[in-house]
């Protein structure tokens, strides 16, 4: 039971572990760096991550953030482990494993030093691998998960493009929170409502 329900159960705690670290997040944001609290509109996720909160003083939403990161990259990691059984190419279902725990494992180093680097990392490995997945539910009659994919596709190339472009970034902050909302939704989805014999005759 307890194997069944680990990626709903890690993916939950991750967020209620978010979720404090909000609550005790100081303040500022890019916007306003005199601003009380975390702002749901305004400030990243990534802010509670620093040693320092934005309008300078100590970050004590850091140790909550960065616990919710490892659990959420845990969980993540563990669905793409668990699909890529799921797919009978093996080419493909090592790309789906490999670079989706790859793309998790810098994920979580975002909190580090090295979070630029550690967001391309990702963001590459993770996209590669969604888009396996996604060509296989294409294959599929999974009609609901082929809308769902490339929905959640557009949304994370879409916050990609924002960050690199450097344009409309006054929605980023939304943006990054939509692409981990869409991502989360996605990966439970088709942990728990899909099935191997799903992609049993795709070659």
């Amino acid at each position: 039971m307890f194997k069944k329900y680990f990626i709903l159960s890690g993916i939950i705690s991750a967020l209620l572990l978010f979720l404090i670290a909000t609550i005790y997040y100081p303040g500022g944001s890019v916007y306003d760096k005199n601003a009380v609290g975390f702002d749901w509109k305004n400030n990243y996720i990534t802010n509670l991550f620093g040693e320092k909160a934005v309008n300078g003083l100590d970050n004590l939403a850091r140790p909550w953030a960065i616990a919710a990161m490892l659990v959420l990259s845990v969980s993540i990691g563990v669905f793409f482990v668990q699909f890529s059984k799921k797919i009978m190419v093996k080419s493909a279902s090592n790309i789906i494993r490999y670079f989706g725990v790859g793309a998790m494992v810098c994920a979580f180093l975002t909190v580090t030093p090295y979070h630029d680097l550690m967001v391309a990392l990702a963001v590459s490995m993770a996209l590669l691998s969604m888009f396996y997945i996604t060509v296989f539910i294409f294959k599929s009659k999974l009609l609901f998960f082929k809308i769902l994919s490339v929905a959640c596709l557009l949304v994370f190339y879409s916050s990609n493009y924002i960050y690199y472009a450097n344009t409309y970034t006054v929605i980023l902050p939304t943006m990054q929170k939509l692409t981990f909302l869409m991502t989360i939704i996605w990966a439970l989805g088709l942990e728990y409502f899909t099935d191997k014999k799903d992609f049993e005759a795709i070659k």
